[in-house]
């Protein structure tokens, strides 16, 4: 089996994946263990293996990262982050597919590579110092819970 390609400087954009969590009205935010970004609160989700589907990846990030089984259902958003180093060059750059999730079992604990897993009230978003982007997809994930669910 051949080795996993860099996230660092890599050749190609790589493909990542998140859940936007929801449990009695909260969010579920982690607060990122390693770089890129560490220390910042974001969606729990990584980087998709070669031959995995969209869905497993996300079910395992999700189960490595905090131990919850989801059900998965639309996509809320796809966005990229390109994070460039001080020359000017990407140093990582990803394509983020974030979903609508419910949690439908396990305990929360922070796991993998996230150092905090908490629920969040939407009121208490800005208490956290979350990653670029990530507030926008929550929102809209908040506003997607009103219509009929997808699941895929």
């Amino acid at each position: 089996m051949a080795a996993e390609p860099s996230r660092r400087y890599p050749e190609r954009p790589v493909v990542g994946v998140g859940g936007v969590v929801f449990d009695e009205g909260r969010v579920l935010l982690v607060e990122r263990g390693r770089d890129p970004l560490q220390g910042q609160w974001s969606l729990p989700g990584g980087a998709l293996k070669t031959g995995e589907l969209l869905a497993d990846g996300l079910r395992r990030e999700l189960q490595e990262e905090t131990g919850l089984e989801v059900r998965i259902g639309e996509v809320v958003e796809v966005f990229e982050r390109i994070l460039w180093d001080a020359e000017g060059r990407p140093e990582y750059h990803y394509v983020l597919i974030d979903y609508l999730c419910e949690k439908t079992g396990g305990e929360l604990r922070a796991g993998d590579d996230v150092s905090r897993a908490e629920w969040v009230e939407q009121e208490r978003l800005g208490e956290y110092h979350i990653t670029p982007g990530t507030q926008t997809v929550i929102e809209k994930a908040f506003n997607l819970r009103g219509r009929p669910a997808v699941s895929i």
